[in-house]
């Protein structure tokens, strides 16, 4: 432990900045897992945002920053696309059934 005091108030700087810096990383790695689980536009925009709060507070370098948007924003692509291929296999399926042909009533 420091004994100078100005020594012992940046100590004390260091706990603090460093509790809000952990806090800061915690919502930013849960927004990224968030989106990885269940890519969406949402939680696109949530994860986004959380990496644009981490640069505003130095957390974040700007260009790692743009890096891991980029990679999102492919990854989110890349679910959009795999998603509508998989409503249209399961489209015709359901309308490949017709329904019974009525029997013709005896006289």
């Amino acid at each position: 432990m420091p004994i100078i005091k100005s020594a012992i108030k940046r100590a004390k700087q260091t706990a603090v900045r460093r509790e809000r810096n952990v806090a800061t990383k915690r919502a930013l790695k849960d927004a990224i897992k968030a989106f990885t689980a269940a890519p969406s536009a949402t939680t696109l925009s949530a994860a986004q945002s959380a990496i644009d709060t981490a640069v505003k507070k130095n957390v974040l370098n700007k260009n790692t920053a743009s890096r891991r948007k980029a990679l999102l924003a492919k990854n989110a692509k890349a679910a959009a696309q795999a998603k509508p291929t998989a409503a249209k296999k399961a489209a015709p399926k359901a309308a490949a059934k017709k329904p019974a042909a009525k029997k013709p009533a005896a006289k």
